[in-house]
């Protein structure tokens, strides 16, 4: 059996090592609007930044719920019976299956949890809002 000492753990391959995400640093890379970009991943999760502004399509998800958090600006997101609004430390999750819009009158960022591989149209037809699967910051 191998034991790791103080003196041999600087000398380990930097496998599966922690990474800091420096938010500001994310947005400020994003392409543009409704581009949802991976900063992390865990537990068949991934996480993604974008910036939003506009309205987004009508969607659902069939398999996985979506968390929605803002980070800076408003974030309506409508359901066909009523809106909820979420201001900057406000989030929510949408079940699976719930169609919703999610609709930004000024630039907002948000933070995103969805399963791994969810296109972010979810069952909308493909258009200039689909993200590209799997891009990365």
């Amino acid at each position: 059996m191998t034991t790791t000492t103080a003196a041999t753990a600087n000398t380990l391959p930097m496998v599966n090592q922690p990474q800091k995400v420096t938010l500001a640093d994310a947005f400020a890379a994003l392409p543009g609007h409704w581009q949802p970009h991976i900063v992390a991943e865990m537990n068949g999760q991934e996480i993604k930044v974008a910036k939003v502004q506009g309205e987004f399509v009508w969607h659902h998800h069939d398999d996985t719920d979506e968390l929605f958090w803002v980070v800076s600006g408003a974030l309506q997101i409508e359901f066909r019976t009523h809106t909820v609004t979420l201001g900057p430390g406000e989030m929510m999750v949408v079940p699976r299956g719930v169609e919703h819009r999610p609709v930004a009158e000024a630039e907002t960022h948000i933070v995103l949890f969805e399963g791994t591989g969810v296109v972010n149209t979810g069952t909308a037809a493909v258009s200039a809002l689909t993200a590209p699967m799997g891009a990365r910051l």
